[in-house]
């Protein structure tokens, strides 16, 4: 890149003004690259514009250059570029304008020029772009003219620059003569005919003082008195010598003269050959060619000399050998047209297959994928060898697809005609008359077609039509027609392809995709306004036009294709594929194809035109938000307000913003807290501002609040995003709180002001002169234990202490720190902190009498909500914002339901002003995790009408919808009730989801334990009437005197979630030692269940740097029969002697740690009036599902299938939802859905098992070809929807998975499990503790990484490194999988492998969790402490 270095250089330092073209896909102009460090270091500040990919550079050249003593224009070439130019040559042609173009190995394009602009010159080497590039620049500014120079991008080589103090005086001198050495430059030259004398003369000669390198229009080598002369334009080698052969290099292409090139001509030369780099040309005689042919007509009165064209493609078929070769082979060669040099020999040439980035094949796949044959890309690149590079322009494929159909047209004609003809046979004619019947039904016109050739062909019947009819067979089948093109023809509509194709009335369809990521969106030239491709085709009015993302909703990509497709006329379909470069993530495209469709950017709709005339809505809106201009449209056309009369209760939600009642509530809110101050003028005024994602920042923020009030002061609290700096500045004592969030960043609601107030600093502004603050930080000086991680600790109060004085603020309380890490926690530092608070504002001798109020917690709000109800029904009625009320979604929990925010786009909204995209998860109550093909399809269906189109398989085997916006609530879950499914239970402080082992093999075995489920279940559930009246719109009884009653919960249910699994051995898929309460089923000698083992005090929860919590494997105490299982599950959850405060240490693990085992046992069983039997004997061999089919004890046929992280979802090649759905149609057994999150579909007759193992088959659900690793690894969700959520984990683990079955294959393991599991938090909702190697979120792209979980899921790991990124987890992970390759003793699986190692120790108990972690030995990490 040497050359594109010395250009830019050059143009920088002698240009007014640069532009340079970004290429048209998302990836950065090498030219923009050198011009930025030019800015770094140059005194030089020329104005650096760039053109954007697609635009127009002669029409931005002509905006920008006019009155600029120097322009200069860099790119590097293509033909759109190229043709842009010559369209305005001739205006640009009189300025003083440098066109620096590179070019890789093809002069094609770029050739066109050189009869449209006064001036050509053309480098192969660096140095020689660096020389040409000072002469073009002098020449242009002293002509006043245009000048193309030409150069090679990837010519590599030294480059003697010069100074830059040079080039000013360079450019300024009025004469070249006064300024020359003569004798200097004839020693220089060698040679008399390499001056010329020409208009370029005196800006080369002082181009050859200052460099003392001339730049000359021809350069000869080679033989004195040849016979043949080789005129080379092209990057060739550098030493070529055959003799009796010249060899002249151009370097001028214009102005050439005549005389110049009969100079380079002796007269013993008799043949001419005109070696040219090009792998095409628009005219069959290149201008070079012909300028040498008419400088010869001279001579042919005296000699006749012949000249020959040769074109070559790469410089590696410039050999001495091939040379000569050519030189031998043309000496009879015919002058009929160009000779191709393929190496040595001549050919024509061969165009390659052109490169498509990886992510624009998603579109193709679906295309393929629901046209089949029946698809045509038109423009494929695969045409290209065959047709040339034209092949791919939209242009050419309208001008094929017009041809095609006038064909089929001819087509339909001609078999008209043969069906009237006399001697045509019985059979033929019904086959003729059937296809024209159905010629445009796509299922049936290819089998009809096939049939009317074969009969043709064997016909004895003689006529020109059935010749012409097997001439035109090809276009029996219809086609699916389609041109693929880009965002370019966003620029310039009214003359680009599209305008010709949407006028063109012909059945054709037009993929348009655009790649700008919405990040991106402003980087664009302002002058260059994108218009909306969408609302020009509607705007035509017989197009059809669909706006789609795949990244968003795959079933709109696929029903706006289809009906496209059906469309009989031209219809457009644009496409949003953001992506920045060919090796950008698919998470990335997923974030910024959200954040456009959110925000409105990139809405997502159909509009079909003939529905109009059918009194039907044309447009349907697919998305939530509305760009502007699309708005305004469809209120010309007044289908919108149609809509809105129709259906009002839509109307806010089409063309309002939720966050409008947000921002009134917000100003009422402002508006009585300032009158509350009016009232108390006689106290300081405090305003506490917090910052908060867990909510203990906003409860220290409340304390001091409440404690400011007891002291007669006027305190108000908010959120530190609530305030602008404009607010702040008229506050006078102002208290900050907050915490930390990921590495070292602040909380989500204050991120906006931290970066106003870094963006103010930055500007050195002086605000805040009257405000006085304090700042008090939450953090955990252990949670980045390493010591270059040290800085992360409670950082984001650190800087904004710091912020607030460089802004002029006083502190009137020094920076208070609370950590984790304290006997008392935050609360340590939090004491010192506060009586500072009250002295520095003066109230530090008040007396407070009256109690400070109790914080409410979640027991004050489920004792008060009258059974689970709360505000609830009420809430949902509320349709000024998509969430419920704070209190109501503490409660919803136990309804089953969630309320999230979309976490990718928060900021965005942020931004816009408007609230959170709320939305809420459904989590369904499947006890055994069984369900029949109706509940399946119902499931289904409700996914697709209410979530976001995909179904969530959890590690408790049961289903959750994702996505569901709060008017879909209700709906959802009376169409899960309508199934006898419900919600009841599935999350809050009750007794969960039951899960039991699918065991597909124990047919009668899993029979009776599933209904032993079922049976635990039922006898754990709360028993309030809430839920049917909230969500089925059932009434309570006789007007609300019959109160309802918890027999086992009471008014406070549980302090904390509680979890119930059934494992059958020697199968403990439900990982039964990580639950609350688990039951080991016994079986006898003939397989019959005796019993259960009881296992207390497991779960995973933990605080990251919160030694308190920690996981537990659960304890065996005894065995129950079945009969007493329910029994003891009723008494089992009980929390004796336990607490309820704080909720992180209420889990029933720490009540049996705190009282002890025994003690805990002999409380259960004194309850339940009966002692458990000794614990029978019991071996588990693993934890993971085992995949494929099975055969049942009863005959059945039962088959697991992996469903990757339990996500049901439709992608291009893995269509699982509706292969599933298909299956669920057919299938007459049940679905068990596994702790794992796969899927077995069971019981399945043999004679349907071949109908299974087709549909399993055509949507490649039967495919197994995973490594084990994949097979066995497991993740929570995560972003975006988990308000939790630290790090990524669904989205992120098959990536990791990617890298790490790669060292894996390469040591042989590729069938070898190793169970890995990621979460994005420390709750441990996919039970990475019990993992043989577990990632658990810390911050974005951060994880703590755990080693030595049992196989089986008998043993806890333990911490080996406290914090960890995707390099270091490679780089540890590739030597130790290594080893355990080479030095596993016989079954010995990793987990308990990297113990026998050294690498960490096991862990006997729970409470031991954090002793001895971080590594051991050799392998111990330093820095943990």
């Amino acid at each position: 890149m040497a050359a594109i270095s010395a250009v830019s250089r050059v143009a920088f330092l002698t240009s007014d003004i640069i532009l340079h073209a970004q290429p048209s896909g998302p990836i950065l102009s090498p030219f923009a690259e050198s011009y930025k460090a030019l800015a770094n270091t140059s005194s030089r500040r020329p104005s650096v514009q760039s053109v954007p990919g697609g635009g127009d550079p002669g029409v931005s050249i002509l905006r920008v250059a006019s009155g600029a003593s120097l322009a200069s224009f860099t790119s590097s070439v293509t033909s759109q570029i190229i043709l842009r130019l010559v369209l305005l040559a001739t205006e640009l042609s009189s300025l003083p304008l440098v066109l620096h173009l590179a070019v890789k190995d093809d002069l094609s394009d770029v050739l066109l020029l050189q009869s449209a602009f006064p001036f050509f010159l053309i480098s192969y080497t660096p140095q020689d772009a660096h020389d040409n590039a000072l002469l073009a620049s002098r020449l242009a500014r002293t002509e006043k003219k245009a000048v193309v120079h030409v150069f090679y991008e990837l010519a590599d080589g030294p480059v003697a620059d010069i100074a830059e103090e040079d080039v000013q005086p360079f450019l300024l001198s009025d004469k070249a003569y006064s300024l020359i050495n003569w004798s200097e430059c004839v020693t220089v030259l060698q040679s008399p005919f390499q001056l010329y004398t020409n208009s370029t003369n005196p800006p080369a000669l002082s181009t050859l003082t200052r460099t003392r390198r001339p730049c000359l229009p021809l350069t000869i080598h080679g033989d004195e008195h040849p016979n043949m002369v080789i005129f080379v334009l092209g990057n060739t080698p550098s030493a070529l010598a055959i003799d009796g052969v010249s060899f002249v290099s151009v370097g001028l292409l214009a102005p050439l003269s005549p005389s110049h090139i009969l100079r380079a001509i002796p007269l013993s030369a008799s043949r001419v050959l005109v070696l040219e780099q090009l792998h095409r040309s628009s005219t069959k005689w290149t201008p070079l060619y012909l300028d040498i042919v008419d400088a010869l007509q001279e001579r042919r009165a005296h000699s006749q000399v012949s000249v020959q064209s040769v074109w070559f493609t790469n410089i590696e078929q410039v050999s001495q050998h091939n040379l000569l070769e050519l030189v031998l082979t043309t000496s009879n060669a015919p002058l009929t047209s160009p000779l191709h040099l393929r190496n040595g020999a001549l050919s024509s040439s061969h165009a390659s297959v052109p490169h498509i980035p990886k992510h624009e094949s998603s579109y193709t796949k679906i295309l393929s994928h629901v046209f089949g044959p029946r698809l045509e890309i038109s423009n494929s690149p695969e045409l290209v060898p065959v047709q040339g590079n034209v092949a791919t322009s939209p242009e050419y494929a309208l001008g094929r697809i017009r041809g095609q159909l006038d064909q089929r047209a001819q087509l339909i004609n001609s078999v008209q005609e043969l069906m009237e003809v006399e001697e045509l046979s019985t059979e033929l004619h019904r086959l003729l008359a059937q296809w024209l019947q159905v010629r445009d039904d796509d299922s049936k016109n290819r089998t009809i077609g096939a049939q009317v050739t074969a009969a043709l062909e064997s016909s004895q019947l003689s006529n020109v039509l059935v010749d012409r009819i097997l001439a035109l067979k090809a276009f029996f089948p219809s086609k699916s027609r389609w041109i693929l093109g880009s965002d370019a023809w966003a620029y310039d509509l009214g003359s680009s392809g599209l305008h010709h194709a949407i006028a063109s009335g012909l059945d054709i369809n037009i993929l348009i995709l655009d790649t700008l990521p919405y990040s991106s969106r402003n980087a664009a030239d302002p002058h260059r306004r994108k218009q909306d491709v969408g609302l020009y085709a509607m705007n035509h009015g017989d197009v059809y036009v669909a706006s789609v993302a795949v990244y968003s909703s795959y079933a709109q990509v696929l029903q706006a294709m289809m009906e496209a497709d059906k469309h009989k006329g031209p219809s457009v379909v644009l496409a949003y594929l953001p992506y920045h470069g060919e090796n950008s993530p698919a998470l990335e495209l997923l974030k910024e194809t959200k954040l456009a469709v959110d925000s409105g950017y990139w809405p997502l709709y159909r509009w079909d035109p003939t529905k109009e005339a059918r009194g039907e809505e044309p447009f349907i809106l697919d998305s939530d938000a509305v760009k502007n201009d699309l708005q305004q449209f469809l209120d010309r056309k007044n289908h919108l307000s149609q809509l809105v009369s129709s259906k009002p209760q839509l109307a806010a939600e089409l063309v309002g913003s939720l966050g409008e009642s947000v921002k009134e509530a917000r100003r009422r809110k402002a508006q009585q807290a300032y009158e509350d101050l009016l009232v108390a003028l006689d106290a300081p005024p405090l305003l506490v501002l917090y910052a908060s994602d867990g909510g203990t920042a906003e409860k220290y923020a409340k304390k001091l609040v409440n404690r400011a009030k007891a002291r007669g002061m006027t305190a108000t609290i908010g959120t530190l995003d609530s305030m602008t700096i404009q607010s702040l500045v008229q506050e006078e004592y102002v208290a900050f709180v907050t915490s930390v969030a990921g590495q070292g960043e602040p909380p989500q609601n204050g991120r906006q002001l931290f970066r106003t107030l870094n963006a103010a600093a930055l500007r050195n502004e002086k605000p805040f002169s009257k405000l006085r603050y304090t700042v008090f930080g939450l953090g955990d000086s252990h949670y980045w234990p390493r010591p270059e991680d040290a800085h992360y600790y409670n950082k984001p109060s650190k800087d904004l202490d710091l912020r607030l004085e460089q802004l002029g603020g006083e502190r009137f309380v020094d920076l208070g720190l609370g950590d984790d890490q304290d006997a008392d926690g935050p609360e340590t530092g939090y004491k010192v902190w506060e009586p500072k608070v009250w002295k520095g504002l003066g109230v530090d001798s008040v007396q407070v009498t009256e109690a400070e109020p109790e914080p409410i917690t979640n027991e004050h709000i489920k004792a008060a909500s009258e059974y689970l109800r709360g505000t609830i029904a009420e809430g949902l009625e509320d349709t000024t914002t998509g969430a419920l009320a704070p209190s109501d979604t503490q409660l919803t929990k136990f309804h089953g339901i969630y309320q999230q925010d979309d976490r990718d786009i928060r900021d965005e909204r942020q931004e816009q002003g408007v609230e959170p995209a709320y939305s809420f998860m459904i989590r369904v109550r499947t006890p055994g995790g069984v369900c029949t093909p109706e509940q399946w399809l119902q499931m289904d269906q409700i996914s697709d009408e209410h979530g976001n189109g995909t179904l969530k398989i959890t590690t408790r085997a049961t289903f959750q919808f994702h996505g569901v916006i709060k008017r879909h609530l209700k709906p959802s879950i009376q169409q899960i009730n309508r199934v006898l499914m419900d919600t009841l239970a599935a999350c809050g402080d009750v007794n969960r989801n039951v899960t039991c082992s699918a065991i597909p093999s124990f047919s009668r075995l899993h029979s009776r334990v599933y209904e032993f489920s079922k049976l635990v279940s039922s006898h754990l559930l709360p028993r309030t009437t809430a839920y049917h009246e909230i969500w089925l719109d059932k009434k309570m009884v006789a007007g609300e005197a019959v109160k309802d009653f918890e027999p086992l919960y009471g008014e406070f249910y549980l302090p904390r979630k509680f979890k119930v699994a059934i494992a059958v051995p020697p199968y403990n898929d439900v990982d039964v030692f990580a639950n609350d309460l688990g039951f080991i089923a016994i079986v006898d000698e003939d397989g019959e269940l005796e019993g259960f083992n009881v296992t207390i005090g497991g779960g995973m929860g933990v605080t990251h740097g919160n030694k308190k919590t920690y996981p537990r494997i659960g304890d065996v105490i005894g065995f129950c029969t079945v009969e007493q299982g329910p029994l003891v599950a009723g008494k089992g959850y009980a929390n004796p002697a336990g607490q309820w405060e704080p909720r992180r240490n209420a889990r029933l693990k720490y009540t049996v740690d705190r009282m002890g085992l025994d003690r805990f046992k002999s409380e259960v069983e004194s309850r339940l009036g009966f002692e458990l039997a000794p614990a029978r004997p019991y071996s588990f061999e693993s934890n993971v599902d085992h995949f494929g089919w099975t055969v049942g004890e009863d005959g059945r046929h039962h088959v697991t299938i992996f469903i990757e992280n339990g996500r049901v979802q439709d992608e291009p090649g893995r269509e699982f939802k509706t292969g599933l759905r298909e299956i669920a149609k057919v299938h007459k057994g049940r679905f068990r859905l596994t702790t794992n999150q796969h899927l077995i579909i069971s019981e399945i007759p043999s004679e349907e098992v071949p109908r299974i193992k087709t549909l399993l088959a055509e949507y490649k659900l039967d495919n197994l070809n995973y490594s084990a690793l994949r097979l066995s690894a497991s993740a929570c969700v995560a972003f975006p929807t988990c308000g939790l959520a630290m790090a990524e984990s669904e989205r992120y683990l098959p990536v990791l998975v990617d890298k790490v079955e790669k060292i894996c294959e390469e040591n042989g393991l590729r069938h070898d499990s190793i169970v890995m599991r990621m979460t994005g938090c420390p709750n441990g909702c996919a039970r990475p503790y019990i993992a043989e190697v577990a990632f658990v979120g810390k911050a974005p792209g951060s994880y703590s990484m755990l080693l030595g979980g049992g196989y089986s899921g008998q043993r806890l790991n333990k911490v080996y490194r406290e914090t960890v990124s995707e390099p270091e987890i490679l780089a540890i992970l590739k030597p130790m999988i290594k080893r355990y390759a080479l030095e596993r003793h016989e079954g010995e699986h990793f987990g308990d492998f990297v113990i026998r190692a050294g690498y960490i120790a096991p862990t006997t108990s729970g409470k031991l969790w954090y002793d001895r972690s971080g590594g051991e030995g050799e392998h111990r990490e330093i820095s943990v402490a």
